[in-house]
């Protein structure tokens, strides 16, 4: 009977070493190396897991940034220059200045400025709406109001005005994380620069149509007639496939462009009201 016992024990410890071995050795075969810099730089990433900078989350980038060992083209549109610079210095590595983007709405076709031609019905989703309807206003570029944008917004920076039945952006919230762009199906948002004091100009509207037949659809649609471009001393305004679009690189803000636009497409957000010149005073 002892004997049994000592050799049913050695059995064991017999197997259990070699099972121990077997998955020691496995360990070393697909042992994955993780740079103990990786997790330091995603401790200081927000932890959004938005997607904004093209990867699955931040920890994702956090490895991209060690592996490349450089900030050039990387960058967390959450955290901003503030956390890519201390990512920088984390790494020894200078970080690329970027300037601060926004989500902007191109598209001004509100139940004021169009009439509703047919009355949708179908799933609440733009996607979906888009497949089978150009909009209820008829533009076949416009916001269809359904909101896929604001479904797909972390930071409750996006809202369907009940009013316009179109999306507004909340700049104090937004982060550029572009997910209601990417959803957009009719590419009506677009990132552009949030500008000099918050100040920006571009043309609402994405409507290719010619002019006589995107203006009956919606009463603010831009024609492409040209005026803003022949008015601007910057080169920042061109005309293509009957649409005016405003460069926000080469952009001054001077403003000249929207004065000019005969159907208010060009929109600026957050300036002051233009001062009335002594000849309008006069006048008046």
């Amino acid at each position: 009977m002892t004997s049994v016992i000592f050799y049913s024990i050695a059995v064991l410890g017999i197997t259990a070493a070699v099972l121990a071995l077997i998955l020691f050795l496995v360990t070393k075969k697909f042992y994955v190396y993780e740079d103990p810099r990786v997790a330091i730089v995603a401790e200081k990433l927000p932890g959004a897991n938005c997607g904004g900078c093209g990867f699955a989350g931040c920890k994702a980038l956090a490895e991209a940034i060690v592996k490349k060992e450089s900030l050039e083209g990387l960058n967390c549109p959450v955290g901003g220059a503030d956390v890519m610079n201390e990512v920088g210095e984390v790494l020894g590595i200078k970080a690329e200045t970027s300037l601060p983007k926004i989500a902007v709405v191109r598209c001004n076709g509100s139940k004021a400025n169009t009439t509703a031609k047919v009355n949708y019905e179908g799933a609440i989703d733009c996607l979906n709406a888009s497949m089978v309807l150009s909009s209820e206003g008829g533009c076949p570029n416009g916001c269809l109001g359904l909101g896929s944008c604001v479904s797909v917004c972390r930071f409750d920076a996006i809202a369907i005005n009940k009013e316009s039945g179109l999306p507004e952006v909340d700049e104090n919230k937004c982060v550029a994380c572009e997910a209601c762009a990417k959803t957009c199906p009719r590419k009506v948002i677009e990132m552009r620069n949030k500008g000099t004091k918050n100040r920006r100009i571009f043309v609402s509207c994405i409507n290719n149509e010619k002019g006589a037949v995107a203006k009956k659809n919606c009463g603010v649609a831009c024609i492409g007639c040209g005026k803003c471009a022949k008015v601007c001393a910057f080169e920042a305004i061109s005309i293509n496939d009957n649409l005016a679009y405003i460069d926000f690189n080469k952009c001054k803000l001077c403003r000249k462009c929207i004065e000019e636009c005969p159907t208010g497409a060009i929109h600026c957000v957050n300036f002051p009201p233009k001062k009335e010149s002594k000849n309008e005073v006069a006048a008046s």
